[in-house]
């Protein structure tokens, strides 16, 4: 049977500090990637053939 040895768990205010931050930098990281991933897709050009099918269904949406 194969153990594991546990590993050594600090405590205490200063590690408690120490990973609030950490997680609050993770956090702050990936809000900012996600901006600028939602920015990247709103700047996108809509592709012709979506417009095509936008204007087929203004048209329709006239004449029903």
């Amino acid at each position: 049977m194969i153990q594991h040895q546990a590993e050594p768990q600090a405590t205490g205010p200063d590690v408690s500090a120490a990973a609030l931050d950490e997680a609050r930098l993770r956090q702050q990281a990936i809000g900012v990637r996600l901006r600028q991933m939602f920015d990247e897709v709103v700047n996108e050009p809509v592709p012709d053939e979506f417009l095509d099918i936008l204007r087929r269904a203004d048209k329709s949406a006239e004449k029903g």
